[in-house]
């Protein structure tokens, strides 16, 4: 990153940490000031990283970002939001240009002593239950450390033991604003034997160039069942990095879905811990792309603890000149005695100009284990194509009707009904001939 470049994010540090939520708090200082001293010191990532070989973000870095918006506040987005989120069953918090606009939200009735709010409400009223999650070490990320130094707003769930959420919660981040960067910081606590849904779904309203750069983190409690949702909707010139931080103690289950359709550029890392015995982790993500739009995901479930189970399938539907990328790392440690793990990337390019990199990895330090992982690509099967057509389906509708299936395995295992149709939906919004298939499903 050029000396330019860094003056401009830390003249913006200096010019915005006295005015962040939570500034009078010596802790919070404390740490956003030691994440930007971090992020001096590894600025942002290069692809001479691994990890990070393949999406370069130097048009980020080279970018000079504002960090507060000029209007969030004059928006009136409430039919777009009606839009979006129409179910009257369904929770809702609303968050334009980084901000968030409580006059949109929608909470349902909450179990006694959970929390259901925005970060800055919560720094307020509950500082001390959040300063291990926030002042905890960033890991050596730019783009983490980026975040933790200028967190300002997101959504925070806290759930006491032996208590439910039973309606899907959705965060909704709207974004029109050019050249904002902001930085969400979402966190979801859930105490023993706790159960919630929670979505994360960004949209962009207007095609414009613009930075989210989000964290979540997530703690599930002993026998605590969490649901994480992901939909990523950004504008086509937009750019969209998203951490996922989860540690799960005793029998607890997490479930992830993650899904990517819009950005230049995103990617999603999704961590997960599994630091006790018999917990679970699923990870199920679908990216689906054309143009020139890049998508990267890498993932990594530890097994730290015995009887671990976890299940990994991903998809990418690529088209035009678009690049993805997948990096799913399972690791199984010495004293994670008969784990179980499996893990499954697919991908389906429908054009020549698309490419994929996939590394699916096994890293295995025990020796009673049931491990299982693999990768394909390929393009639409001829075969199946044919017996379409001879069937009398026009060859555009065969061609879509094969995509269409071949997407509809990730949302098919979202178990959240009124999810899993809202991204039916966007699902055949996304699919060529989505409108001729509707009428054949």
């Amino acid at each position: 990153m050029s000396e330019r470049a860094l003056e401009h994010f830390h003249h913006s540090f200096q010019t915005l940490s006295k005015t962040l939520p939570g500034a009078e708090l010596a802790w919070l200082r404390s740490a956003r000031r030691h994440a930007f001293e971090q992020f001096e010191a590894v600025g942002f990532p290069t692809t001479q990283l691994e990890d990070w070989k393949y999406t370069n973000v130097a048009t980020i870095a080279k970018r000079s970002w504002h960090f507060t918006s000029s209007h969030s506040g004059d928006l009136d987005v409430a039919r777009i939001v009606d839009d979006i989120v129409p179910d009257n069953t369904v929770g809702r918090l609303v968050f334009v240009n980084g901000c968030h606009m409580p006059r949109l939200a929608r909470v349902p009735m909450l179990p006694e002593g959970a929390f259901v709010g925005s970060l800055t409400r919560a720094i307020r009223e509950l500082p001390e239950r959040l300063r291990d999650i926030i002042a905890q070490p960033a890991p050596n990320d730019g783009f983490a450390a980026l975040n933790t130094a200028f967190l300002s707003d997101g959504y925070v769930v806290l759930l006491p033991p032996d208590s439910a959420i039973d309606a899907p919660l959705v965060m909704l981040f709207l974004t029109d604003e050019a050249g904002l960067a902001m930085h969400p910081f979402n966190v979801i606590l859930a105490g023993a034997c706790s159960r919630c849904s929670i979505v994360e779904q960004y949209v962009g309203i207007a095609d414009d160039a613009y930075l989210l750069n989000t964290v979540t983190k997530i703690v599930a409690g002993d026998e605590a069942d969490v649901q994480h949702c992901r939909v990523q909707q950004e504008a086509r010139s937009a750019f969209h990095i998203a951490r996922v931080d989860v540690t799960q103690q005793r029998a607890s289950r997490f479930t992830s879905h993650s899904f990517a359709f819009g950005g230049a550029l995103s990617r999603t890392q999704i961590d997960t811990r599994l630091q006790a015995v018999d917990t679970y982790a699923e990870l199920n993500g679908l990216y689906f792309v054309g143009a020139r739009q890049h998508v990267d995901h890498h993932t990594r479930i530890d097994h730290e603890k015995p009887h671990g189970t976890s299940r990994e399938y991903y998809r990418g539907v690529l088209d035009g000149a678009s690049h993805g990328v997948f990096n799913g790392n399972v690791i199984v440690r010495r004293d994670a005695q008969q784990t179980n793990t499996h893990q499954a990337n697919y991908n389906l390019l429908l054009s020549r100009d698309a490419q994929i990199d996939t590394k699916p990895q096994l890293e295995i330090h025990a020796d009673d284990v049931k491990c299982t992982h693999g990768a394909t690509v390929g393009q639409l099967d001829g075969n199946q194509l044919f017996y379409l057509r001879s069937r009398g389906i026009d060859e555009r509708i065969a061609r879509a009707l094969l995509v269409w299936a071949f997407a509809r395995d990730s949302v098919e295992r979202v178990s959240i009904g009124v999810v899993r149709s809202k991204l039916t939906k966007l699902l055949l919004a996304r699919t060529p001939e989505g409108e001729h298939i509707r009428g054949l499903i």
